[in-house]
């Protein structure tokens, strides 16, 4: 079963997203909530996989809501406002729902949802455990391959809505993926550091800091306001002076 929750602060918009939950079986509606404060505070106590949220809501977007959770579900956001879609697909969101929404279109924002979870859950199966040995190479698909990439040669990670764009030196290598998969894989190595929702830098590339970005390979790499005392701390272990 997927648990999620619809967070809108019109009630006939919560009514119409859960008679669609209600039809889909392998979907457990754990909690309706009207504001992101409601949300988090469920988030905190229950485990979700899934949040619809809607983008528009009084004292904060659903925009800054997520990008405020360190942790986050998947979500899908569901809106009356379509210039927002670039900037959702941009913070990882799964799919963007324009009301009025139809059912259709909402199982197949559900499918891709779903179909992110079981890449999760593979990876979590998978993924270095604390103490065990850092393997020096992964294997990812690409073209239809599996592609060896050694972990040293990684410059950098790039999100891109269902995908991760993995930068190495002369190339890029593109894989249907998500950045929590790859970073959960990448843990054993301290080298890798996660500056923003889109970027996981190796720092044996980075070139210099310059104020609020990463230069790797000739490329500025913005950090995230979220990563900022992470980035810090970990750029501290680095530091000589």
């Amino acid at each position: 079963m997927i648990k999620c929750i619809i967070t809108d602060d019109e009630p006939l918009a919560i009514d119409v997203l859960e008679s669609f939950v209600q039809r889909i079986p392998d979907l457990e509606l754990v909690a309706k909530c009207s504001n992101a404060l409601e949300t988090f505070t469920v988030l905190n106590r229950e485990k979700v996989d899934l949040l619809f949220l809607d983008i528009q809501m009084p004292e904060i977007t659903g925009l800054d809501f997520l990008k405020s959770l360190k942790n986050p579900p998947i979500v899908i956001f569901t809106t009356a406002y379509p210039n927002y879609a670039l900037e959702s697909y941009e913070i990882d969101a799964a799919d963007y729902l324009l009301k009025p929404i139809s059912f259709d279109r909402f199982l197949k924002a559900v499918n891709k949802a779903s179909e992110r979870l079981k890449l999760t859950d593979s990876f979590e199966k998978n993924e270095h455990k604390e103490g065990q040995e850092m393997l020096p190479y992964i294997f990812v698909k690409a073209d239809g391959k599996l592609v060896k990439i050694n972990i040293e040669e990684i410059f950098y990670v790039e999100g891109l809505k269902d995908y991760v764009i993995i930068h190495i030196k002369d190339r890029h290598i593109v894989t249907h993926n998500t950045m929590k998969n790859i970073e959960n894989l990448l843990l054993g190595d301290e080298n890798f550091i996660r500056i923003h929702r889109s970027y996981i830098v190796n720092m044996r590339h980075v070139k210099e800091i310059e104020g609020n970005s990463f230069r790797v390979k000739d490329q500025l790499l913005t950090i995230g306001t979220t990563f900022k005392d992470e980035v810090q701390e970990k750029i501290e272990k680095f530091r000589f002076n």
